[in-house]
């Protein structure tokens, strides 16, 4: 069976290449998300500053729902303080050092703030710190007095100088260094241990939400250094043993305890959300790859398949049983897929590594974060080609395989006479079904409703391709039964070839009205989505203007009163934004979900319009939120109900609804109380102060000197930015993705149409020998190449049109989406170049061949 197989490959090599490229992509794309999901699940992050420790004590940094996935948390949750001397009593630990970190930021000779390095929310930290950095090369001496300190050796001062520091939004003090620390994750200030309590509010004596805690712990086991690298080894029988004595020591607490690769969680708040993006990310790329990859290899084997029904007819002919046949069709197919999946999956691990760099360099991952290359994805992308290209053949070789071998024998020159009933019955109830799973957008105007859209367009695709060989035996009956009696013969000939070979042609259009369907619906979605956040945002800020201070990691204390006194300034309100995880119930059932959440206070009224329609913000006092409508009329949160939160640093509180309001994909589904959020945010700082004006130039010009003589302030308008700067990343991930998915369904669909074509060679040799010119061949075919694009477009346009009018009524209010003008004649320019390039080309080559030798051939 293996020898016929392969025979019968090398007679059709042209057609196969179709099936290898369509499972090249398919094998690429696969592996890619296979690369994803496994680095979500096992990758590390380096250890980073905390490469000198062995075993590392922290909260836990994520959110366990019930029955799903955990949700990292990215607010810093504390240690109690009293823990660093209990753990240092244990057997083994020479070193127990209470790790905090804090806001902190150089000051440059001309007034601007330079970041110390590393995040500025945490660089500052305690001198005893140092403890936890791997082969640290310090010069200097530790800091001592209340105005020392020391600062990374490629900070730029030098051991004597004095510097000025912004410390967790204190006015800038001068600071005499007295170290310069060398070490490769050294960044930041290195303050006085009392010093460093006392600037971050952790002092045991104070009376701040946070006192009397530290970030983490770490511990320095006495068993030498390894490897040359200046990272202490971890994992050996003596870090186990502390590790599990202090398990012992921290039972019950709800504490991690980590070592090894382990100890990069605990390096910042929130990291764990990488993994966890990694893992929503292939989650849902995936089911779209591999609805796409097993549309277009089946598209491929239908074609493969289609060109050998004589010589599988003649098999059944001289005594092969249906079970052999289609046995031998799915050998041959996966013989080819074995040849193309190695060059595949190769390409789907190089493809991963450049999808991590695109999500580096947009801010969605640290760029710290590798991807985890191993053997899974490359065995999950084997199984899954290989099961598509078995079931897709044997399908394909179906109808052949059952049929008796006479008729099997006379039926292998043309198409079956009637398109199968089963088969369209089906495809016209998935486009419809389609078209109900459109109205989504109308009930949930949230990204997850308008995600529907995109997946409603694709099913309505397969629906088509489905019901696609009677619609066009349909249409090609019409247009012929509407012919004039003196048409050209080239026309006459291809309206003839669509009524004939209405199974072949729409084994084309059908991957190219998908193709079309699916960079409109994909694309516009996305434009819509940010069109509607956008006009959200834009008329709920009633604020011209915002102050941030990104590189003192908040805004100082004062800024707010300083911003009040400029002349012409009406009103001010600071505001920051976090992430909730949200409890609630659904259909009886405990369900949660992590949302973003915006921190505003009740003066937050004369910056913000967020569309209230129930309550007021007046009232956000206290354990109290407002809530979007969306979410009060999903999540049973209407008025004065009382729903549970989980915080951003793990807390879990309940608080009472006291306002409802429409603007939700502006403003996300909850706003919290300043109150409610005080002490469980990493620095406590404000990230923007919203200010609305007169509108006068003065009032301008007020701000800007405001800001320019505050170091680290920066004044910007509130405007959305047109050119898309403002855009979330997922919107340009999810554009990334429809470039590639595109351009691998551009080229099958282009292997297609040659194999397609090159498959003609007999039929084309005939036309010759009675007569038809090259001249009329080729005018024939380009007619036919007209008619596939205008199909293609015309079913894509209509299979998009319910979709995208529904998004559009339900989140801008008109039946019409949001996206450039250019996109729809880019789309169509593509389509009638494909079409015409991939049929023009085969046909010359076949013109070029004696129609002897053609009819010989075959």
């Amino acid at each position: 069976m293996l020898h016929l197989a392969l025979r019968m490959a090398a007679h059709r090599i042209t057609a196969l290449l179709a099936v290898a490229c369509a499972v090249l992509g398919g094998a690429a794309l696969i592996t890619t998300t296979g690369v994803l999901a496994e680095s979500g699940l096992r990758s590390q992050l380096p250890p980073g500053r905390l490469g000198g420790a062995d075993v590392v004590v922290a909260a836990d940094q994520e959110f366990h729902p019930s029955g799903d996935l955990p949700v990292a948390l990215p607010e810093r949750a504390t240690v109690p303080g009293r823990l660093v001397e209990r753990l240092a009593a244990l057997p083994g630990v020479t070193d127990a050092v209470g790790d905090i970190g804090f806001p902190a930021a150089l000051v440059d000779g001309r007034g601007q703030a330079v970041p110390a390095g590393g995040d500025p929310r945490t660089a500052g930290h305690g001198w005893s710190s140092t403890k936890l950095l791997a082969d640290a090369r310090v010069t200097g001496r530790a800091p001592s007095g209340a105005h020392e300190v020391a600062v990374g050796a490629g900070a730029g001062p030098a051991v004597g100088e004095t510097v000025e520091v912004v410390a967790n939004g204190r006015p800038a003090a001068s600071y005499r260094v007295t170290a310069l620390v060398g070490a490769p994750d050294a960044d930041g200030v290195y303050f006085a241990d009392a010093t460093a309590a006392g600037l971050a509010g952790r002092d045991a004596g104070g009376a701040g939400p946070r006192a009397g805690t530290v970030d983490l712990v770490g511990l320095r086991v006495d068993e030498g250094a390894g490897g040359g690298t200046g990272e202490r080894v971890a994992g050996s029988g003596a870090v186990e043993r502390v590790a599990d004595a202090v398990r012992a020591e921290v039972a019950g607490t709800g504490l991690k305890v980590a070592t090894g690769a382990d100890r990069g969680d605990a390096v910042a708040p929130g990291v764990g959300s990488a993994r966890s993006l990694l893992i929503l990310l292939a989650g849902s790329l995936g089911g779209i790859v591999l609805l796409i990859t097993g549309f277009v290899v089946a598209g491929a084997l239908g074609v493969t398949i289609a060109g050998q029904r004589r010589d599988l007819a003649l098999m059944r002919a001289v005594g092969a049983t249906p079970q052999q046949i289609r046995r031998l069709a799915a050998a041959q197919s996966t013989v080819v897929a074995a040849v193309a999946l190695v060059p595949g999956v190769a390409a789907g691990y190089l493809l991963a590594g450049r999808f991590r760099e695109l999500l580096a360099d947009r801010g969605v991952l640290p760029a710290e974060l590798p991807l985890t290359v191993g053997p899974l994805p490359a065995l999950a992308t084997l199984l899954l080609v290989v099961a598509a290209v078995q079931l897709s053949a044997r399908c394909a070789a179906w109808r052949t395989s059952r049929m008796p071998a006479t008729e099997a024998v006379a039926e292998s020159r043309s198409e079956p006479r009637t398109p199968s009933r089963t088969r369209t019955g089906a495809g016209l109830l998935l486009m419809l079904g389609a078209c109900a799973l459109s109205a989504v957008p109308l009930l949930s105007r949230t990204a997850l409703g308008a995600s529907v859209t995109s997946i409603a367009g694709i099913l309505a695709a397969i629906g088509l391709a489905m019901a696609g060989p009677a619609l066009v035996r349909g249409a090609g009956e019409a247009a012929v039964r509407r012919l004039r009696p003196g048409v050209a013969a080239p026309t006459w000939l291809a309206l003839a070839n669509v009524r004939a070979y209405a199974l072949r042609l729409s084994g084309v259009v059908g991957p190219l009205a998908m193709g079309v369907v699916f960079v409109l619906t994909y694309t516009l979605t996305q434009t819509t989505v940010l069109a509607a956040t956008s006009d959200d945002t834009r008329t709920g800020t009633l604020a011209q203007y915002e102050l941030t201070a990104p590189a003192l990691g908040g805004l100082p204390d004062g800024t707010l009163t300083a911003v009040r006194e400029v002349p012409g300034v009406r009103a001010a309100a600071a505001a920051r934004a976090t992430t909730v995880g949200w409890e609630y119930e659904e259909l009886g059932e405990p369900a949660a979900e992590s949302a973003p959440a915006t921190i505003l206070g009740p003066d937050a009224r004369d910056v913000v319009d967020l569309g209230v329609t129930d309550g007021g913000l007046d009232r956000l006092t206290g354990a109290t939120v407002a809530v979007s409508a969306e979410a009060a009329r999903t999540r049973g949160a209407g008025l004065g109900e009382r729903i549970r939160l989980v915080l951003g640093d793990g807390a879990r509180v309940d608080a009472r609804v006291v306002a409802v309001y429409d603007r939700g994909l502006g403003f996300g589904p909850v706003v919290l109380s300043r109150e409610l959020a005080a002490g469980h945010t990493t620095t406590g700082l404000d990230q923007r102060a919203l200010v609305r004006t007169d509108g006068t130039s003065a009032a301008e010009a007020g701000l800007s000197a405001l800001a320019a003589d505050r170091p680290g302030l920066a004044v910007a308008g509130t405007a959305p930015d047109a050119a898309g700067a403002d855009a979330p990343p997922e919107v340009w991930i999810n554009l990334a993705l429809v470039v590639v998915l595109l351009g691998y369904l551009l080229l099958s669909i282009a292997n297609k149409l040659v194999a397609t074509t090159a498959q003609r060679r007999t039929e084309i040799a005939a036309l010759r020998l009675v007569g038809t010119t090259p001249r009329q061949i080729l005018a024939m075919m380009r007619r036919e190449a007209a008619v596939v694009a205008a199909a293609a477009l015309a079913a894509g346009l209509a299979l998009s049109a319910v979709p995208l009018a529904l998004l559009g009524q339900g989140f801008l209010g008109h039946p019409w989406p949001a996206g450039p003008a250019w996109l729809l004649p880019a789309v169509a320019a593509t389509v009638v170049a494909t079409a015409y390039l991939t049929v023009e080309l085969p046909t010359r080559h076949a013109l070029r061949t004696p129609p002897a030798d053609g009819l010989r051939a075959a």
